[in-house]
């Protein structure tokens, strides 16, 4: 099992809040795809940054439940 970094990030972006999943192992196409789902069920947009998930907003809340429900190991809230 994977365990993934959760943190909200304002620093450095101009005041907005962008939640970060970091920690990730897989192939860069796995990560897009498990990006593409978590934007979709958050009705955010987002992007793939370095290996981690950048969701636009604060959506620490639905990404944990999302990625526990795929069998990840999610630290910070």
């Amino acid at each position: 099992m994977e365990t993934i970094h959760l943190r909200i990030e304002k620093k450095g972006r101009r005041g907005k809040t962008v939640t970060v999943l970091q920690g990730f192992t897989r192939h860069a196409d796995e990560i897009g795809n498990l990006a593409r789902r978590i934007k979709s069920i958050c009705g955010a947009g987002g992007t793939t940054k370095e290996g981690g998930i950048e969701i636009q907003g604060d959506f620490r809340k639905q990404a944990s439940t999302i990625l526990r429900e795929l069998g990840f190991w999610v630290k910070g809230s």
